[in-house]
This record gives structure tokens, C-alpha cells and sequence, in this order.
């Protein structure tokens, strides 16, 4: 995955919910014999912490223990860690900023942390932001979420954003070995020739990258049939897109990946296109 990946960035608050990004940060870090990057978001405000000196004090003890603790896990593993702790009043910012400071290919995130009073939040508001803003790519990773071994399952639509997903996605299987499904859903059958071309265009790409490739089109709702195709194939990594063109626009990070990512438990690859 050499290729594929240049400069991992695994952000984490080192929570029970955290327990599932940290063990892909650190088997994607083996597998591609990387360095880990790692950022600790901490949340500051100036003002109060200067009432309050000793609330301030106290975050920074824990924290220092959670710096600790990941670079004892690190260790263990045999995986360089490169420990960066940003303060800030947003937590999503920090990671976000600190992508962009490194020039990262990739963001690993939980996929949730505790559930507030929004009980029916998928993904969690901070995840949410750090998808909206993140310069690179964003791998969500649920809690039991393992490094993926047997299928790759990519969602795209006809179009050229959907080659960009599809073409990110064969390097994916490419580089681990993995067969390849393509899946395209449109919601009427009167979009579906167009559907099929287009599928069966990038399986033809895939299949002459040496991969093991097919495809289908679906009809219905799009995180339906994506989480339906994924279970049908067995896949346990999902690739798709996080802006498209103007047929899906800005709702597609609200809707269709919001939904995949928060009801799929497998990780879900978040492609900046």
C-alpha cells in the first residue's frame, strides 16, 4: 500500500470509541511500513481556563497520559508514532489543520463518540465537520472495524467524479490483493442505461488492472442498495465519493455517506474528489 499512501494521519481522543480508528491507524501504518502521524485534539478556552487554572491543568495531566498510553500501544506494535497535541475550541479544526500542516493523504476517525441529546446522530458532529472540511481523504472506522482482507466494494455514479472514486478504489484492491465490486444505484429504471455503461466501462478498467471486477446497477435508495451490495458480496471495505457533481452536490455528504457510514460496520473510505 506504498503507493497508494504517503502520509497517514490517525486522529483520536483516545476514548473507548477511539479503540477501532487506533488499531487500523496502526495496521495501516504496518502495512504500508509508515510512520504514524497522530493527533489529539484538546479542547481550550483562554478565557475560562484563566478563572479556572485548575480545569486546564487537569486536561493537560490526562492528556499526557493518553500520550503516554498510544505511545506504549505504538510501541508494541513496532509503529513509529509521531504525537502532535493541538488545543483549540473546536476539536475538528485542529484536525483538520493539522491534515493540511501535513500534507495528508488520509484522515483515520472513529466513527462516533458518545451519544448526546441528538440520540439519533449516525456519525458523530465533530466527524461530521472533520468530513465537510478535511483537505484529503477520510477512512471512517467503526469501533469493531478490522483492516480489510476479503472485497473491496465501491459506490460511484456515471460521471467523471465517479471515475475519480472508482480509480482510487482499484488502487485500493490493487495494492492488498483484494477482487473489486463496483456498484452504481440510480433511483428510476429510465437511468439505468446510462448506469450500465458507465459500470461496465470501469469493471473492463479494473479487470485490465489485473483485478478480479464486477459490477451492477441497482434502483432505489442509494444507501439502501450500498449497504445491500456490500453484505451480498461480503466486502469489508466501502469506497465512495464525499462531493460529486451537481447531480448530487452537497447533499451527498448529508445523505447517502452519512447514512452508509453510520449504519455500515464496516470502515468506509471518504474520498475527497
Amino acid at each position: 500500500m506504498t503507493q497508494l499512501f504517503t502520509h497517514l494521519l490517525l486522529a483520536t481522543e483516545h476514548s473507548e470509541y477511539d479503540t477501532g480508528a487506533e488499531a487500523m491507524g496502526f495496521a495501516l501504518a504496518q502495512r504500508c511500513q509508515l510512520p504514524l502521524t497522530t493527533v489529539l485534539p484538546l479542547v481550550s478556552n483562554p478565557e475560562f481556563e484563566a478563572i479556572a487554572p485548575q480545569i486546564a491543568a487537569k486536561a493537560e495531566q490526562e492528556a499526557a497520559v493518553k500520550i503516554a498510553e498510544l505511545r506504549q500501544q505504538a510501541q508494541a506494535v513496532g509503529v513509529a508514532i509521531d504525537l502532535r497535541l493541538r488545543r483549540g475550541a473546536e476539536p475538528y479544526q485542529e484536525i483538520v489543520d493539522e491534515a493540511r500542516a501535513q500534507g495528508s493523504d488520509v484522515i483515520i476517525i472513529r466513527r462516533r463518540g458518545k451519544r448526546s441529546f441528538l440520540a439519533n446522530l449516525l456519525v458523530g458532529e465533530m466527524v461530521s465537520k472533520v468530513l465537510a472540511h478535511a483537505p484529503c481523504h477520510v477512512l471512517i472506522v467503526p469501533r469493531e472495524a478490522q483492516l480489510w482482507q476479503q472485497r473491496v466494494l465501491v459506490a460511484a455514479e456515471a460521471g467523471e467524479s465517479g471515475r475519480q472514486v472508482v480509480a482510487t478504489a482499484i488502487a485500493v484492491a490493487s495494492e492488498c490483493a483484494l477482487p473489486l465490486n463496483v456498484v452504481s444505484v440510480v433511483g428510476t429504471e429510465a437511468q439505468r442505461p446510462a448506469a450500465d455503461v458507465f459500470v461496465a466501462s470501469v469493471v473492463k478498467q479494473a479487470s485490465a488492472q489485473g483485478l478480479v471486477a464486477q459490477g451492477e446497477v441497482r434502483v432505489g435508495k442509494a444507501y439502501t442498495e450500498i449497504l445491500s451490495a456490500s453484505a451480498a458480496c461480503r466486502a469489508d471495505l466501502i469506497v465512495m465519493g464525499s462531493r460529486g457533481d451537481a447531480s448530487i452536490g452537497r447533499a451527498l455528504i448529508g445523505g447517502v455517506a452519512q447514512k452508509v457510514m453510520g449504519l455500515s460496520e464496516l470502515p468506509v473510505f471518504v474520498l475527497h474528489v
